[in-house]
């Protein structure tokens, strides 16, 4: 049975080690690090899937904005999901992405902005974030580029580019 819940500080080196796993590099777990250190960071939309007391996933969700001509707009950038490899292919992720985009609605979000594979986040609705009108501050291609909308028209008159934190330049 997987439990999905907030990470809490004694998550920290099983949150890195899963992203570190699951990517087959450290960039995505120092990122996660560097995320929790900023102004971008809400602890309760960086969640994790434990299976036998072990941390199994993790998804984080961080503050960025839509740069319109008149005005900031706040959104999240879901960055990243992560599954650790011996658990992969068992719906942990799909499970994870479930939970958080609930937490998000809750907790008033109303769009989230994701960089990943088509294939895969359209089932949880995202749809082409070019398409609504929106702008990747580094080159993407089009169908990797996705956004979704919690709350109805939540992008309407929306145009801009999307800003990442300074958290996400080394990634």
């Amino acid at each position: 049975m997987i439990i999905i819940r907030p990470e809490t500080s004694d998550d920290f080196a099983g949150i890195y080690e899963v992203n570190k796993l699951a990517f087959g590099q450290e960039g995505e777990a120092q990122l996660v690090d560097a995320i929790r250190r900023s102004d971008n960071f809400n602890p309760e939309l960086s969640l994790v899937a434990i299976q036998d007391e072990k941390i199994v996933g993790h998804l984080l969700f961080s503050d960025i904005i839509i740069q319109t001509e008149n005005k900031d707009v706040p959104a999240l950038a879901l960055a990243p999901l992560a599954v650790h490899p011996e658990f992969q292919n068992q719906g942990i992720g799909s499970q994870l992405i479930q939970q958080g985009l609930k937490d998000c609605q809750r907790l008033g979000h109303k769009i989230v902005v994701v960089v990943g594979h088509p294939n895969y986040y359209t089932r949880f609705g995202f749809s082409p974030a070019r398409a609504k009108g929106l702008e990747a501050p580094f080159p993407v291609p089009d169908e990797a580029f996705m956004v979704l909308e919690l709350a109805p028209a939540a992008l309407e008159g929306i145009t801009g580019m999307v800003k990442y934190p300074p958290a996400f330049d080394d990634v």
